[in-house]
């Protein structure tokens, strides 16, 4: 699998990839997390923009789409119930999807990511069970509670390559 910044182009593909990933969301008990309004349109476009847009694809298309930001995340300022394991310069993955027909899609990124950096954060919902033992099988380590723009809590995790 390769992965490569998304363009305009592909932001119907991607789309269809974010629709899949919420009907299994919803169908697998994380109604609330994204449903099907989140991420929208303008987000994706401004994460193209920006260039944090990432597709996991091979010749026949991208498979999966995350976005990926090696600047401050906000919302990890404040972290209850814990602490992250330093404060050391960190990339934050946001907005993880697949489409479900290939398997090995969040190894890819995470094992793409720990190339990029020796530390990284990420977040999810409480209810999103398979993410959090996708996020825990890759080494993460849970640090605490944190809260996104709309307030609404999510468990935040670490993975340090100091800490190995």
């Amino acid at each position: 699998m390769l992965i490569r910044k998304a363009t305009d182009d592909d932001i119907e593909e991607i789309m269809k990839i974010y629709r899949i990933a919420q009907d299994f969301m919803i169908e697998s008990g994380n109604p609330n997390q994204w449903g099907h309004f989140y991420p929208t349109i303008d987000i994706i476009s401004k994460d193209i923009d920006e260039k944090t847009c990432y597709l996991v694809c091979d010749d026949d298309g991208p498979y999966g789409v995350f976005a990926l930001f090696d600047i401050d995340e906000p919302t990890y300022q404040i972290i209850e119930d814990g602490q992250w394991l330093n404060d050391e310069k960190y990339l934050t993955i946001h907005r993880i999807a697949s489409d479900g027909k290939v398997h090995g899609i969040f190894d890819c990124i995470i094992t793409y990511c720990k190339s990029k950096s020796n530390n990284i954060r990420i977040d999810t919902h409480q209810n999103n069970v398979i993410m959090q033992k996708l996020i825990e099988k890759q080494g993460f380590q849970k640090c605490g509670i944190i809260h996104v723009a709309d307030g609404s809590p999510r468990i935040a995790y670490h993975w340090s390559k100091s800490i190995l």
